[in-house]
């Protein structure tokens, strides 16, 4: 399948249907915001600017769901990984069913598989207006039984020299060896040099915005989830800064008689033909000396 190229008067993104649906770059002139190659050119979705996190982000321990009673085998997607992560999405292709030079929508159509034993539809939507890619991210149950689900994206953003990040939010939840949650505290938000930092944390409590300027741009990513995962550290030259709706392996985190309730994991429980809908835009503005 082609690369499937939008253009606005400041952007340009590269989408590729077939390796997720994921954005394999995007440019602000000739300026990267993402981690970013010619759509030709990637070859897995894993390497791209950004992929879609459905129908959960992060992981799931051990790539064992728990669910109502049910211990369900995962497949483990990620090498030696002992975890499910990030759901199933970013791994299949998805079809193109709608395209404009600004404007495209995809879905994706899921049958229980060894992946994810419930059945499901996703759809997402990719717009570009002046100097802001806009994105949506949809999931409908189409399953016969209420299942468990999450949304979020997975966008590289480039760190250049003298990259900050800045946000708010009231809550951070540690993790242990085996990457996974263990505890939650409460804390502000970031706001750090990227090049100093090592992060690889789920923050609750998120207020939706999240800015990062450097000295040749300002990005503002705002959207509709209350967790934020971010990820750096002195060997990357990338920023993860990842909108989702729940904390990582929440859906294990829920039935693991911890007292947690779903609401404050953030997951979501859809009924069969119910669906779910979040969004995401990256705003980008030039820094002028």
């Amino acid at each position: 399948m082609p690369t499937l190229t939008l253009e606005s008067t400041q952007l340009r993104c590269d989408i590729r249907p077939d390796l997720g649906g994921c954005v394999a770059g995007l440019w602000f002139g000739d300026l990267p915001v993402l981690r970013s190659v010619a759509g030709a050119q990637l070859t897995q979705a894993r390497q791209s600017g950004s992929y879609p996190l459905v129908p959960f982000s992060n992981r799931i321990g051990q790539a064992t769901l728990q669910w109502q009673g049910t211990s369900h085998p995962l497949v483990r997607n990620n090498g030696s990984e002992p975890h499910a992560i990030h759901g199933v999405g970013w791994q299949r292709p998805w079809s193109v069913l709608e395209q404009t030079p600004q404007f495209a929508l995809l879905a994706y159509e899921h049958r229980a598989d060894s992946s994810w034993p419930f059945a499901f539809d996703a759809s997402q939507t990719f717009s570009l207006d002046g100097s802001r890619l806009s994105q949506t991210l949809s999931i409908t149950n189409q399953d016969s039984k209420p299942a468990p689900v999450g949304l979020g994206w997975h966008p590289y953003f480039v760190k250049r020299a003298r990259s900050r990040i800045a946000m708010a939010a009231t809550g951070r939840w540690e993790m242990g060896a085996d990457k996974l949650p263990t505890h939650r505290q409460p804390v502000s938000g970031l706001d750090a040099d990227c090049n100093f930092l090592e992060v690889d944390h789920c923050f609750d409590g998120w207020t939706g915005v999240v800015h990062l300027r450097d000295e040749q741009l300002h990005t503002e990513l705002r959207s509709s989830v209350k967790h934020l995962v971010v990820f750096t550290n002195d060997t990357r030259d990338f920023v993860a800064i990842e909108p989702v709706s729940h904390v990582n392996n929440a859906m294990n985190l829920l039935t693991a008689g911890k007292g947690y309730q779903a609401q404050e994991l953030g997951l979501r429980v859809l009924q069969p033909g119910e669906s779910m809908t979040i969004d995401m835009s990256i705003q980008v503005t030039p820094v002028h000396a």
